[in-house]
């Protein structure tokens, strides 16, 4: 029986499915109410079947029958649209996919917009701001308490963006490539979960990972990262939001912008200085932490001179893992995130530092 879905973890809804408490048909229809309650003036979702979302649910009903492990049965999820790996091995684990998230549409180059081909979609904590992007929907979605866990993928901030900017957790994962795949909750011990599915399914030769005490972890702090022109209430909040202990290594690195778009345009790019200054960064810390964005959401008329990615697109160009982990609201309502950066293939230790964050993010007042 789950009394509130609403405050019901991801992990929680998994549990009572397994054990019979409630049915996978149940819980989709919860999620399905509270799609049709909010998502008419958030527009999260671009589209959403819902004879398709109860045929999914009776499916894995079916499969715990015959007895097979779901690890996250019948937890309803967003799928970004154009997402294929990570939306797969979630419902592989049990997940009933409600729907594909909104993203950006034409005319929205920096993809920061809440403009996309449904019309806008809103940020659930200031309406009249963009919830970021690429993985809007996914980030709208999760805040707004549709579902505890969306997918999204990040080439220059796309998922960390939006999740700074809804209040919730991202997560990308190490990748070599530019755009890598992840994850956007609203419970660390469901991104917890997630994260270890889709690595087990990315690593099947490694030991199941294991969680890191985040009393061990040492981290290194920078506003800016040595380029960034970071709004002061966007680095106070973040800042005083960190309870890891800091070590005082400076984070002094080359703005990536030119090799971001060049990179993007198909050119080689020379990543040699800014992978030396980080590896000598990572020496001495385990974890970098600046705020996610250099400024709060911006207007649905486009970001304009500011750029959002500012903080995070270099670590796509690095491959880094990194995460936007909500750490308060500046004075006009809006929230604000941390940026945590780990080494490569150490996801763990981004893991432990969801931990400062508390149990379950805040649900946006939609």
């Amino acid at each position: 029986m789950i009394a509130d879905y609403l405050t019901t973890s991801g992990t929680d809804i998994a549990r009572l499915v397994a054990g019979g408490q409630v049915s996978a048909v149940e819980v989709a229809r919860m999620a399905l109410g509270r799609w049709r309650e909010v998502d008419g003036r958030l527009n999260a979702f671009q589209r959403v079947a819902e004879d398709e979302v109860v045929a999914a649910a009776r499916e894995v009903d079916r499969r715990l029958r015959d007895g097979e492990v779901l690890p996250l049965a019948g937890v309803p999820i967003g799928v970004k649209f154009g997402e294929r790996r990570v939306g797969k091995a979630l419902a592989a684990a049990g997940c009933v996919v409600l729907g594909t998230t909104s993203v950006p549409g034409p005319g929205t180059p920096w993809r920061t917009w809440g403009q996309t081909s449904q019309g806008l979609t809103r940020n659930p904590w200031r309406p009249d701001r963009t919830p970021g992007g690429s993985s809007a929907g996914s980030g709208v979605a999760v805040a707004a308490g549709i579902v505890p866990l969306a997918t999204g993928a990040d080439g220059a901030g796309s998922i960390r963006i939006p999740a700074a900017w809804c209040g919730v957790t991202g997560v990308k994962i190490t990748s070599d490539t530019t755009v890598a795949p992840g994850i956007l909750g609203a419970w660390s011990a469901d991104i917890h979960t997630a994260l270890e599915l889709l690595l087990r399914r990315r690593l099947p030769l490694r030991d199941p990972m294991t969680r890191t005490d985040v009393g061990g972890l040492r981290a290194a702090w920078s506003a800016t990262l040595g380029f960034a022109d970071t709004d002061q209430e966007q680095a106070e909040v973040a800042r005083a939001a960190v309870e890891l202990p800091l070590v005082e290594v400076p984070v002094e690195l080359l703005d990536p912008r030119e090799a971001w778009f060049a990179h993007r345009a198909g050119e080689a790019v020379d990543l040699e200085e800014n992978r030396r200054r980080l590896a000598e960064v990572f020496e001495r810390v385990d974890l970098i932490l600046t705020p996610t964005t250099p400024s709060g959401p911006h207007g649905h008329a486009g970001p304009g001179e500011r750029m959002s990615t500012a903080l995070t697109w270099l670590f796509n160009l690095t491959g880094h893992p990194a995460a936007s982990v909500p750490v308060g609201f500046t004075a006009d309502g809006c929230p604000v995130g941390v940026q945590v950066v780990a080494r490569g293939h150490r996801e763990a230790d981004l893991l432990g530092a969801l931990r400062f964050t508390g149990s379950r993010n805040p649900l946006a007042p939609c």
